[in-house]
């Protein structure tokens, strides 16, 4: 028996296997399911979903706005992933995003809102996690503080705390 011609083939299978692993799946999530993401993706890691826990949310490339909201008093740095760096992990492609919270309320969000200087789906407010009480554990939170454009009905309606769905739609 040809151990060598073995164990070659078993690289390639894993390399093939690990190849279309990466283009298409996203890792699994270790621990408990913060954030769902259904709809119009390419990247999914279990039935037609991409699902994070904090592990895989912390795993991103991570932003940070300083900001106040009509809903805290006083300034504060919120940390998470852009909502930009979510929609292209997940290959996202679409219109629009409608946002659920743990209560079943929804926002729709405009795929357009995705930018560089837009909205963070927060997991820290001040260096520590957020609570269901504080809003929790996910909040997209906008740079209200940067510009009059972030201080309207419009984005504070967006602003949907509790988040753990979002689905992309067409």
């Amino acid at each position: 028996m040809n151990l060598s011609f073995i164990g070659t083939s078993l690289a390639l299978a894993a390399g093939i296997f690990a190849g279309s692993l990466s283009a298409n799946s996203l890792p699994n999530p270790t621990g408990p399911v913060v954030l769902s993401v259904t709809g119009a993706i390419e990247r999914i890691n279990g039935e037609a979903a991409a699902s994070f826990d904090m592990a895989l949310l912390h795993s991103l490339e991570q932003s940070e706005i300083t900001t106040d909201t009509i809903w805290t008093p006083g300034t504060h740095q919120f940390s998470g992933v852009l909502l930009k760096t979510l929609l292209k992990e997940v290959g996202a492609s679409g219109s629009r995003v409608t946002a659920f919270a743990i209560n079943d309320y929804s926002v729709v969000i405009p795929i357009s809102d995705a930018t560089d200087a837009g909205p963070i789906v927060a997991f820290a407010m001040d260096g520590q996690p957020m609570s269901r009480r504080e809003k929790g554990p996910l909040w997209i939170i906008y740079p209200y503080s940067s510009g009059s454009e972030y201080r309207t009905e419009v984005i504070y309606a967006r602003s949907i705390w509790q988040l753990n769905r979002l689905h992309i739609e067409e």
